[in-house]
């Protein structure tokens, strides 16, 4: 079995270069490739690739194991999904394109000054490099658990295998190839779902319906939980839903540069939406498959994989029924791991290049108004119209280098991150560990989430020589609070942490405005 996945997994590679050299052909080159594909990407393509951008190996294996404890109560978060899509589709979008961001923390440069602009940047490229990177090892460390762990080959091997090929396939075309990618990804992660249910069905003689009144009966299929103080109480998993979209997708520069790459602002707006009712129907098959392989282990007695405290352990179920099931559910199952570890991490390093260079580097940095300027909003917008390729990003004169040789260092340079992180990783592994690393990591996105509100919702200034400071204190606050206010006011803080980082971030940047009034008063 071992080398038949070999084989795939080497063929499903050399796919992805087909792809990369197909998409590099035509159409714009360089630097404007790599960062904006021209911004001529067909919106229904980027829309279909949104979902394999937005399904780690983490989400791969999560969603279906999750059943186990909580059945079907992640399908309301899934409809908060759909209010975060809309809010991005009417309000942050039209802001993007009105300015012609290639990188979306350019805003904060221009809203509030260069520090604010590099804390904004620091924050993504600080939470996406940790995250992301572990969300790839995990992908790494499941595939060498079943597969490269029985020829003898050390963990670093197929770690250092995956990031080559990413870095290889990326190079040249950035955001344009991986536009097209992940539209390939996208099918390959559906379709071991899709395989796994279709093969369960198969072994149990059982219908898709049979499937689902079986799974009723055995309380996997609930939705709604009406207890109020639970954690997954369905009004908290809808308005988390929308806020994990609105930070995660909104203000992430991995997953906006897509969007940014499409014709026009409707056209994204579009994309986006599309997207977030694809995503219902996406969740909803990784849903069924928990419920299937829960059911399939009900009725043959198939042993559920335990941790040494004898503890079922869900985000290992999908794995081990698909390695039993078949040859072909397990090379479905490789597949799938594997397009969700390049989905996860291609746009990722792409969007950490874009960033640092754009916001460090002083890529496309040209002599532009502040925010609201009528008459850059109305260039702006007569040059969305007109469909007219954007001016490549220009850099200071006197760097000794070239943009593109820049950019590829750069992007090396975040590969190799990338490989340190996955590898040095390995001796810490634990469950628990991993999950503190998310827990951190979704505490970055507040400091950004009260950025973004404080600068489109009121006009009043910050004092930006303040704005790394406030960023820093907001989220220690938070983690203060997280962590003593079971003792403190008996109550547990869940996601909603992040909805009270994003306001003590506002309340800081508003009294730092105080003194910039002041400041102005007096002059």
């Amino acid at each position: 079995m071992e080398l038949t996945i070999l084989i795939c997994f080497a063929a499903y590679t050399a796919l992805l270069f087909l792809v990369m050299w197909l998409t590099n052909r035509r159409g714009a080159k360089g630097n404007e490739a790599f960062f904006r594909a021209g911004r001529r990407s067909p919106w229904p393509v980027v829309a279909y690739g949104m979902i394999g951008a937005s399904l780690s190996g983490v989400t791969f294996m999560s969603v279906p194991g999750g059943v186990y404890n909580g059945q079907w109560t992640y399908m309301p978060m899934v409809l908060g999904y759909v209010l975060g899509y809309a809010t991005i589709a009417l309000v942050l979008l039209p802001l993007y394109y009105r300015l012609n961001l290639t990188s979306i923390y350019s805003y904060l440069g221009q809203r509030f000054g260069a520090r604010s602009e590099k804390t904004g940047a620091s924050f993504f490229i600080l939470s996406r490099l940790l995250g992301s990177a572990l969300r790839m090892y995990l992908v790494v460390f499941v595939l060498y658990e079943f597969v490269f762990r029985a020829w003898g080959i050390p963990f670093w091997v197929p770690a250092l295998v995956f990031i080559v090929i990413i870095l290889l396939y990326t190079f040249r075309g950035g955001i344009k190839t991986v536009v097209w990618t992940d539209m390939l990804q996208t099918t390959f992660l559906l379709l071991a779902a899709i395989a796994t249910v279709l093969a369960i069905l198969s072994n149990l003689d059982l219908s898709i319906s049979d499937l689902l009144k079986t799974s009723s009966q055995h309380g996997y299929t609930r939705i709604f939980e009406t207890n109020p103080s639970a954690p997954k109480f369905y009004w908290k998993q809808i308005i988390a839903g929308m806020f994990i979209t609105i930070t995660m997708t909104g203000l992430d520069q991995d997953m906006m540069q897509k969007n940014l790459t499409c014709r026009t602002l409707r056209d994204a707006q579009k994309n986006v939406m599309t997207s977030s009712l694809l995503f219902i129907l996406v969740n909803i098959i990784f849903l069924m498959l928990g419920a299937a392989l829960l059911t399939y282990s009900d009725i043959t007695g198939f042993p559920l994989p335990v941790n040494d405290a004898g503890t079922v352990v869900p985000d290992k179920i999908f794995p081990s029924i698909a390695f039993s099931l078949s040859t072909f559910t397990a090379v479905c199952f490789v597949l799938g791991m594997v397009a969700a570890g390049y989905s996860s991490a291609d746009g990722t390093l792409t969007a950490l290049t874009t960033t640092f260079c754009y916001n460090f580097l002083g890529f496309g940095k040209e002599k532009k108004s502040k925010v609201g300027s009528t008459t850059a909003a109305k260039k702006t917008n007569a040059k969305n119209d007109s469909n007219v390729p954007p001016t490549p990003p220009s850099l200071p004169h006197h760097s000794p280098l070239t943009p593109i040789a820049i950019r590829r260092i750069v992007h090396v340079a975040f590969a190799l991150l990338y490989l340190l992180i996955i590898i040095a990783f390995r001796p810490f592994h634990n469950q628990s560990l991993i999950d503190t690393v998310f827990d951190v990591a979704g505490f970055t996105y507040g400091p950004l989430l009260g950025l973004y509100a404080y600068g489109l919702f009121t006009r009043r200034p910050a004092r930006d020589s303040w704005v790394p400071l406030i960023a820093l204190l907001s989220p220690v606050l938070c983690y203060i609070l997280k962590l003593f206010s079971p003792s403190w006011f008996g109550y547990h803080f869940g996601f909603e942490i992040l909805l009270l980082n994003g306001l003590i971030t506002m309340l800081l940047l508003w009294l730092s405005s105080l003194t910039v009034k002041h400041q102005t008063l007096t002059k």
